[in-house]
């Protein structure tokens, strides 16, 4: 098996699409129409802080971290969060979302980041072993109203 993690591009549009949908569909979530188109636009929009970086396994996707960096009150320079973890049920297994988190630690490293973060539901007890392997949970709970 090869794996590489890389940015994604405008070629990468069906498969990011195809593994958008198993992410969405895990949750339970319909999207309104038109947010993945909009989300996909920022995705490979180079002036968007946001990123996706895919986790490639034989010439294939298998996996996305959506990612972005912004100034932070609390260090001198900036965070980077990691908006979204996806692999593929058929992929997971693997080591693809520890290689997608390592590569954003080493991405954060070199662009000088103070810290990574991410979010998962509190049931989530398979994401939160792999989770755990990294970092503890800093016990903040998220609060997020829509606007």
């Amino acid at each position: 098996m090869t794996v590489e993690v890389r940015d994604a591009t405008a070629g990468d549009e069906t498969e990011f699409r195809r593994l958008w949908q198993g992410f969405t569909d895990g949750y339970g979530l319909t999207l309104a129409p038109g947010v993945t188109d909009f989300t996909w636009a920022r995705l490979i929009d180079p002036s968007c802080p946001m990123a996706a970086r895919l986790a490639v396994v034989d010439g294939v996707p298998q996996g996305f971290a959506i990612h972005q960096h912004h100034p932070s009150t609390w260090v001198m320079g900036d965070d980077g969060y990691l908006e979204d973890l996806y692999v593929a049920p058929e992929a997971r297994g693997r080591g693809l979302g520890r290689a997608l988190i390592e590569d954003l630690i080493a991405i954060g490293r070199a662009r000088g980041w103070q810290r990574l973060y991410w979010l998962t539901e509190i049931e989530n007890a398979t994401a939160r072993r792999l989770y755990d392997q990294f970092c503890a949970n800093d016990g903040h709970i998220r609060y997020r109203m829509a606007l």
